[in-house]
C-alpha cells in the first residue's frame, strides 16, 4: 500500500501546495538516450524483444527514483514502495490496449513477465485498462516516429498523477543508436531536477546493459 509523505516535513511543500491548484500541473521533456549498449547486448538473445528491454530499464531507473513512486490523494501524496509497468500493445486490428507486468529486480523475469502479459492480450484481444490503479508507470511505443515533442490525452475529471513514459524510433547518428524518449509527469510531485536525475539514471543503466542480460 505504501505510506503517506510527511508533507510538514518535505522541502517542496510550498511547490505541492502551488501546483496542486493549475488546471494543466503536467510538465513535459522530451529527449534522446543512448540504446547502443542494449542493442549490443541482444544481439546474443535475439528472443529478447528490444522493446520490453528498454521498457524494464526505464521502469527500473523509475523504482530508484523515489518522486516517480509518489502519488496524489487529494491533499496528501502516497509514497508506493514499488512500481510496475503498463503499456500500450498494437493488436492484429491495428487496435491497441494495454498490457500491465509486474517489475521485477531480475531482467530475465521482468522481461518474460512482460512478455507474457503482452502475448495474452493480443490473444484475448479487448480495451484492457486499470484506471483505478496507479501503482505504475503509464508507457507507450511510437515506433514510426522520431519526436521530438509530445503530449498526452487527458481526463480533467479526474486526478491522475502516474508519470507517462513514451518511446519513438530509434535514430542512428554516427556509431550510437539512440531512442527518442518523453517524460511527462506532475509538477506538484516533482521538478526537473527530478526528471532529470530519472534520465541520468537511464542512462547509466543502459550504459551497463550486458551486465543485466547477460544472465538471460
Amino acid at each position: 500500500m505504501g505510506e503517506f509523505l510527511d508533507l510538514s516535513k518535505w522541502a517542496r511543500r510550498e511547490t505541492f501546495e502551488f501546483f496542486r491548484g493549475f488546471d494543466k500541473p503536467y510538465f513535459n521533456v522530451c529527449t534522446t538516450v543512448d540504446i547502443t549498449p542494449l542493442l549490443d547486448a541482444l544481439r546474443r538473445h535475439p528472443d529478447i524483444s528490444v522493446s520490453l528491454a528498454y521498457h524494464y530499464f526505464a521502469l527500473r531507473a523509475a523504482n530508484e527514483v523515489e518522486p516517480f513512486r509518489y502519488r496524489l490523494r487529494k491533499d496528501r501524496v502516497l509514497v508506493h514502495p514499488i512500481i510496475h509497468g503498463a503499456t500500450t500493445v498494437m493488436l492484429p486490428t491495428e487496435a491497441f490496449t494495454f498490457a500491465y507486468f509486474d517489475y521485477l529486480e531480475d531482467f530475465s523475469d521482468c522481461v518474460a513477465g512482460a512478455q507474457l502479459a503482452v502475448d495474452c492480450v493480443k490473444t484475448e484481444g479487448g480495451f484492457k485498462n486499470r484506471d483505478n490503479e496507479d501503482d505504475m508507470i503509464h508507457c507507450t511505443v511510437l515506433p514510426w516516429i522520431s519526436f521530438t515533442s509530445f503530449s498526452h490525452a487527458r481526463n480533467w475529471a479526474r486526478e491522475d498523477s502516474v508519470p507517462k513514459i513514451s518511446f519513438g524510433k530509434f535514430v542512428r547518428q554516427n556509431e550510437q543508436t539512440l531512442l527518442p524518449i518523453s517524460v511527462e509527469v506532475h509538477h506538484a510531485l516533482m521538478d526537473g531536477l527530478h526528471v532529470g536525475r530519472y534520465l541520468t539514471r537511464l542512462e547509466e543503466l543502459l550504459a551497463a546493459a550486458n551486465q543485466f542480460v547477460k544472465g538471460s
